[in-house]
């Protein structure tokens, strides 16, 4: 498809997240172009504060996008989405979704969307972040029926920083853990790099490894109808697709989902000529 014409993903991130554009980017590209818009920089807030501020002003930052019709958007911040229910979660989205006129989806309901697509059930917990949300992430995973049979707890040094973990950390504190050849690791936090971490862990098993940036990039794949074993696929979508035998994308409740990229350009563009 021709980059003009490509389907166009938005991804709302936080400010200093460094991760999530070039791993969401390098997973969706070539059949998506990402477009992005950062949550505002909140001086004085705890991290708390931060994340609970991020849900109140996300339509705002949504709406920052203007007349960029955008074909799907992922909140790019499992932190802030924690602090609801899953129901509520999916709420919002929903709420979200009817504003933009496109399918809106977190990063942790995308989770949820992929552990449901290649048969997760119980899950080992990867997580960076500070003690009580890794609490909230748990609670929040078992909330939505998928059980946590384990967490690792992820440090960058001697502290929780999901942005400044590195490569050789996060594989290091993995393979130190001893888990089970055939439990699914979930990578928590879009903000942690994760590309490297997979490629090397993947050598050691057939394991499940699902990431927030990952399934961030399926969900928004599968919402326009791309399966994630096709042949344009990332080799960490296909990877994730063969170990399974996932063959179908999810099930799909709006109605403009699956009708492929093609459709998604046309029904934009025609959205912008009568805007």
């Amino acid at each position: 498809m021709a980059l003009h014409s490509a389907p166009r993903l938005g991804v709302v991130v936080p400010s200093g997240n460094a991760a999530a554009e070039p791993e969401i980017g390098g997973l969706v590209s070539p059949a998506f172009n990402v477009h992005t818009a950062r949550f505002p920089v909140l001086p004085g807030k705890d991290l708390r504060g931060r994340l609970e501020k991020y849900n109140d002003v996300l339509p705002d930052v949504l709406g920052n996008f203007g007349g960029l019709r955008l074909d799907a958007a992922v909140v790019s911040c499992t932190g802030s989405h924690y602090l609801l229910t899953p129901d509520g979660d999916r709420a919002l989205c929903a709420e979200l979704s009817e504003r933009v006129g496109a399918p809106v989806r977190s990063a942790a309901l995308a989770i949820l969307d992929t552990a449901r697509a290649v048969g997760a059930e119980r899950l080992v917990l990867i997580s960076p972040y500070e003690p009580w949300l890794t609490e909230l992430s748990h609670a929040y995973w078992e909330s939505a029926g998928l059980a946590v049979d384990r967490v690792v707890k992820i440090r960058a040094g001697a502290r929780f920083s999901p942005y400044d973990v590195t490569t050789d950390e996060l594989v290091a504190q993995v393979r130190e853990a001893e888990l089970p050849e055939d439990a699914t690791l979930l990578f928590t936090g879009t903000g942690m790099f994760t590309f490297d971490a997979l490629a090397e862990l993947g050598k050691d098993s057939g394991r499940i490894l699902l990431t927030s940036n990952l399934a961030s990039a399926w969900w928004a794949r599968d919402a326009l109808g791309l399966p994630a074993h096709g042949p344009d696929a990332h080799p960490l979508l296909r990877r994730l697709a063969e170990r399974t035998g996932t063959r179908t994308g999810t099930p799909r409740a709006d109605s403009a989902a699956g009708a492929g990229p093609e459709a998604a350009a046309a029904g934009r563009d025609a959205a912008v000529a009568v805007s």
